[in-house]
């Protein structure tokens, strides 16, 4: 049921940029795309650093980590208690909010260039 509701999300929002496309000029298209790009970035660089820095301070408290562990930093995760928990999820949801709308600008900037184009 879950992958049907996906499936149907992403359909509705395919359907929903075509038409847009048609409603909105290319050029404002890729102007919004650049600013959501821009503002995706302002908000989930800077808590996304944090989130990673919360979790190594907690982290630490128990030893030494691995070379490298800010590539995964979800592995790390399960060794946190409830409260580290609650402690860091604030920072990781916002820096992934941020990652997402940077990710859908710059996607909207790139459409809207290949339309102008065509």
């Amino acid at each position: 049921m879950l992958e049907i509701s996906l499936l149907l999300a992403a359909l509705v929002g395919i359907g929903l940029l075509g038409w847009l496309v048609t409603i909105v000029t290319p050029h404002l298209f890729h102007n919004i795309g650049l600013l959501l790009l821009v503002v995706g970035l302002v908000e989930g660089v800077p808590t996304g650093f944090w989130y990673h820095v919360v979790l190594r301070r907690t982290l630490l408290q128990r030893g030494p980590l691995p070379r490298q562990w800010w590539i995964h930093p979800t592995r790390h995760h399960d060794q946190l208690t409830p409260e580290e928990h609650r402690r860091i999820r604030l920072w990781f949801v916002l820096g992934g909010i941020g990652y997402a709308v940077a990710i859908s600008g710059g996607l909207a900037a790139i459409v809207g260039l290949l339309i102008e184009r065509l």
